[in-house]
C-alpha cells in the first residue's frame, strides 16, 4: 500500500537533473520509499519470491485466474531485465550503432561528419528515461491493481509452507522461487581491491572510460566492448578460450572475432586474468597467454564471466528443498523442487539464463503449481541472441550435439552477401545455417548471424515448435526485399535438393510430350 506522502520523509534527489528524475520515476515505480507492506491474507495460492521478469510473468498470471498472490522483492521490480540487464545494455548498445554508422556514412554514399563527438552523459540520460517509461509495466500500481499483494524485504522460509519477509509470516499453498542469479565472485588476486564492474554497476558510469578491459568473451562481454569501444574507449577484451561465444557455430564465433577487431577492439584470445593491482588513478592487469604473462593499463575493469544463483538467504533447508550454490535449485522437469509445495524457475535454477526463458519457465511453474496437467521444461524450445553487431542467434540443435545423438544432419547454409537487402543495407557480415535430419525436412536447429538475427531466429523458432519443416517454409511467400530473405534462401535450396535424377528426368519427359 502507499501511505501519503506526508507520512514519509523526502528523498535527496535533485530536482533539477534530469538524469536523477529519470531515476526518482523510476524508483518510484518499481520500490517508492512510501510504500508499505500489505497485512498478509490467511494463506495464498501462491508465494512469489523475486520480482524478475519470471516472477512478475507467475504473479500477474495467476492474479489473472483469481489466485491469491503475494508477491516479495528486496530490491527493485523488473529485475536485471529492467534495471541492470537487458534494457540497459540494449539502449547503449543501439546508440553505439548510430556512432558506427555516423563514421562509416562514406560506406552509404554520405560524409563523415566533420566532428563525431560523443556526450556520454547524455547517452546515459536516454538510458535512465527509457528505464523510467518501461517501468510503468512493473510499477507497483500495476500489480497491485491486478490483484497481487506486493511485499519489499528479504524473504526466508521458516517452515515447509511459511515464508517470512520483514515482521510478516505468509502461509502459502505453493511457491515460487525465481531469485534469479548475480555475477560470479571473481577469485583473482587483487581483482576486489580495484572496484571491478559488473553488469550490476556499469551502467552507473558517469563518464566513458578512456581504457577499459573486459574480462570474459560471453554475451555481455563481447556487447559492451564493441558499444564502449564504439563510444571512443580504447577496449581490451580477453578471452580464456580460443574463441568468443565457445559455444556456438566456429564460423560465427569468427564473423564475431573480426567485427571486434574491425571496430577496434584489441582482442586476445587464450588469454586469462591472472592479477591485478591499483597503480595510482589506473589499475594494472596481468595477462596469461600462455607464452608469459605481461600487464596493460587501465581505467575500468568489467568482468563478465558466470553468474551464481540467489540461493543463499533463502533458509531453503527450512522448507526442505535441495540446492547447491552453483546450479541453484534443483528442479525436476515439471521445475517442481524437492518440497512438492515449491516450484523455481528462471535464474536461480536454469542453465540457460535468458530473460525469455525465466518468463515461459514461470509459466509452466505457476500452471503445474496451481492447476492440473504437467507441462514439461523440456517441451520447451528456447532461442537466443547475443546482441553484438552482427547479432548471433540459435535455436535447437547444434551440429555437434546431433552427431552426440547419433542424429545424421544435413545443413543448408546462405551467406549474407548473397542476400540483397543485406547488399542494399552494406550488412554483408553473417549467414542462416539451417540443421535438418538427413532425408527430411525436419529442422533440428538453426543459427543466424546478421544485423538483425535476434529478429529472424524468431521464424526458425516457430517452425521447429509447430512442427513445420523446410519444404512448407519453402512455400511461404517472403516480402522482398528483406534480409529474413535468407531463410526461404535455404529452404529453396532443400527443395532443389529433392529434383533427384530420376525426378528430372521424369519431369523432362513429361514436359517433351
Amino acid at each position: 500500500m502507499i501511505v501519503p506522502p506526508e507520512q514519509v520523509c523526502p528523498d535527496s534527489y535533485d530536482e533539477t537533473s534530469l538524469t536523477d528524475r529519470y531515476s526518482r520515476t523510476l524508483r518510484d515505480n518499481v520500490h517508492p520509499g512510501n510504500w508499505r507492506n500489505p497485512v498478509p491474507q490467511e494463506k495464498y495460492n501462491l508465494v512469489v519470491i523475486g520480482a524478475g521478469p519470471g516472477g512478475l510473468t507467475a504473479a500477474r498470471d495467476a492474479a489473472a485466474f483469481g489466485a491469491k498472490v503475494a508477491l516479495i522483492e528486496r530490491g527493485l521490480l523488473g529485475g536485471d531485465r529492467l534495471n541492470v540487464g537487458c534494457v540497459p545494455s540494449k539502449t547503449l548498445i543501439r546508440t553505439a550503432r548510430l556512432y558506427a554508422e555516423m563514421r562509416g556514412a562514406e560506406n552509404y554514399g554520405g560524409r563523415v561528419p566533420s566532428s563525431v563527438s560523443i556526450d556520454f552523459s547524455t547517452v546515459m540520460e536516454r538510458m535512465r528515461r527509457i528505464q523510467a517509461r518501461l517501468s510503468r509495466v512493473d510499477s507497483v500500481i500495476r500489480l497491485a491493481e491486478a490483484g497481487v499483494d506486493v511485499f519489499f524485504g528479504e524473504a526466508y522460509f521458516a517452515a515447509a509452507d511459511q515464508v517470512v519477509v520483514g515482521d510478516a509470516i505468509l502461509t502459502f499453498q505453493k511457491a515460487l522461487v525465481a531469485t534469479g542469479a548475480r555475477p560470479m565472485a571473481m577469485a583473482i588476486p587483487g581483482l576486489a581491491a580495484c572496484s571491478y564492474l559488473t553488469n550490476e554497476n556499469v551502467f552507473d558510469l558517469a563518464e566513458c572510460p578512456s581504457r577499459l578491459l573486459v574480462m570474459g568473451g560471453g554475451p555481455l562481454g563481447c556487447e559492451l566492448a564493441q558499444a564502449f569501444c564504439r563510444f571512443g574507449a580504447h577496449v581490451i577484451i580477453a578471452q580464456d578460450d580460443p574463441m568468443f561465444l565457445p559455444w556456438e557455430e566456429r564460423d560465427a564465433a569468427q564473423i564475431l572475432s573480426d567485427c571486434l577487431a574491425r571496430d577496434g577492439v584489441e582482442v586476445h584470445l587464450n588469454t586469462s586474468v591472472v592479477g591485478a593491482r591499483m597503480d595510482g588513478a589506473q589499475k594494472i592487469v596481468d595477462l596469461d597467454s600462455g607464452d608469459g604473462v605481461f600487464s596493460v593499463a587501465v581505467d575500468e575493469i568489467l568482468a563478465g564471466i558466470g553468474r551464481a544463483p540467489n540461493v543463499e538467504s533463502l533458509q531453503l533447508e527450512a522448507a526442505g528443498v535441495t540446492y547447491d550454490t552453483v546450479t541453484g535449485i534443483h528442479v525436476d522437469d515439471f521445475l517442481c523442487t524437492s518440497n512438492p509445495r515449491i516450484y523455481a524457475a528462471g535464474d536461480v535454477c536454469l542453465e540457460v539464463k535468458f530473460t525469455h526463458a525465466a518468463e515461459a519457465s514461470a509459466r509452466i511453474a505457476m500452471r503445474n503449481a496451481l492447476f492440473p496437467g504437467r507441462k514439461r521444461l523440456s517441451g520447451l524450445m528456447i532461442p537466443w541472441c547475443t546482441y553484438t553487431d552482427p547479432e548471433i542467434a540459435h535455436v535447437g540443435l547444434y551440429v555437434r550435439e546431433a552427431r552426440q545423438m547419433d542424429v545424421p544432419v544435413r545443413t543448408f547454409t546462405i551467406l549474407m552477401h548473397d542476400v540483397d537487402r543485406a547488399i542494399t543495407d552494406g550488412e554483408e557480415d553473417g549467414f542462416v545455417k539451417i540443421h535438418v535430419k538427413q532425408g527430411t525436412d525436419r529442422i533440428l536447429g538453426a543459427t543466424v548471424v546478421a544485423r538483425h538475427a535476434g529478429e529472424m531466429i524468431n521464424g526458425l523458432s516457430l517452425a521447429i515448435t509447430a512442427g513445420i519443416g523446410l519444404r512448407a517454409l519453402a512455400r511461404v511467400v517472403h516480402t522482398y526485399p528483406t534480409q529474413a530473405e535468407a531463410i526461404k534462401m535455404a529452404a529453396d535450396a532443400f527443395n532443389r535438393t529433392r529434383l533427384t535424377p530420376a525426378l528430372k528426368s521424369l519431369s523432362s519427359r513429361w514436359l517433351a510430350w
